[in-house]
C-alpha cells in the first residue's frame, strides 16, 4: 500500500500525523508499505536529540517506510551530507533503513507505479529566517535539476502515475490563490511545472506547501493533513 500526506514540519506534528489514534490504517501495513511526504518533512533540521528521537521512532516503532521529498524548509546542508544511492529506478538520499529521501527530478517505480518526484519551494518569509540555521538557498532547485528532470520524463515517454512536488504550476497557484485567498509570488518553479503539465500524461498529481487540503482541475490534489491511498479514485 502506498499513503500520500503533506508537509509534516518535522517534530512540529509528526508524532500526531503518524500515530495510531489519527492513523489506524497503519495497523495493517508492513515495512514493504509506504507513506510519501510532500516536503517540508524537516526532522533532517539541526542534529538534536529530539529529531534523532522521532527518526528512530519512523524507523523501529512506525510499521511503515516513510518516503519525503523536500520542501523549503529543510536543512539541505545535513540532508546532502548523506550519500546518494540508486533506489527503485531513482537518486534518493537514505535517512536510515526506513527513512528515504527521493531526490529532485526522479522517476522511481514503487509497487509497480511510477512516480515522478521534484522537491523545493521558495520560502516567502526569508526576512524572518537566518541562512544556514532556518533558511538555505538550496531550496530551490540547480539548472542541472531542473534539466535531469526533463530528461528523465522524456526517458519514461512523458509519461508516469503519479507527479510529487512540494509547489504547484502557475494554473494551480492561481486556482489556490483564487479558492483560499493566499498571496504567493510567481517564481521559476512555477514556469517549470508549467512545461511538465503541459507534455506529461499522469494519474494524479499531488502537492504540498499551501497548507490546504483541496481538489484541483487537471487531477491535481493540493495535500496537507489528508492521507491518501493510492488506490482511492479522486475525480
Amino acid at each position: 500500500m502506498i499513503y500520500i500526506t503533506g508537509d509534516i514540519h518535522g517534530t512540529i506534528s509528526v508524532g500526531q500525523r503518524f500515530n495510531t489514534r489519527n492513523f489506524p490504517e497503519q495497523k495493517e501495513l508492513s515495512k514493504n508499505d509506504y507513506v510519501i511526504v510532500t516536503g517540508d518533512f524537516g526532522l533532517v533540521w539541526d542534529g538534536s536529540k529530539e529529531d534523532q528521537y522521532w527518526l528512530k521512532w519512523l524507523q523501529h516503532t512506525k510499521p511503515f517506510t516513510t518516503l519525503f521529498i523536500d520542501g523549503n524548509h529543510e536543512n539541505f546542508d545535513l540532508l546532502e551530507a548523506y550519500p546518494t544511492e540508486q533506489w527503485n529506478g531513482g537518486r534518493i538520499h537514505r535517512i536510515n533503513d526506513s527513512i528515504i529521501h527521493l531526490m529532485r527530478g526522479q522517476v522511481f517505480t514503487i509497487e509497480g507505479q511510477t512516480f515522478f518526484t521534484f522537491g523545493g519551494a521558495a520560502s516567502h518569509d526569508i526576512e524572518y529566517r537566518k541562512e544556514g540555521k532556518s533558511w538555505w538557498r538550496r531550496e530551490m532547485p540547480s539548472q542541472a535539476e531542473y534539466e535531469e528532470g526533463l530528461q528523465n520524463l522524456e526517458k519514461h515517454n512523458w509519461q508516469v502515475d503519479y507527479i510529487l512536488t512540494h509547489t504547484c504550476s502557475t494554473g494551480a497557484l492561481s486556482y489556490i490563490k483564487e479558492h483560499c485567498g493566499i498571496h504567493m509570488e510567481l517564481d521559476e518553479m512555477h514556469a517549470y511545472f508549467d512545461g511538465v503539465e503541459g507534455r506529461t500524461t499522469y494519474k494524479q498529481w499531488y502537492f504540498g506547501h499551501f497548507h490546504r487540503d483541496m481538489l484541483l482541475p487537471k487531477r491535481q490534489r493540493l495535500i496537507y493533513n489528508d492521507r491518501i491511498r493510492l488506490e482511492e479514485v479522486i475525480e
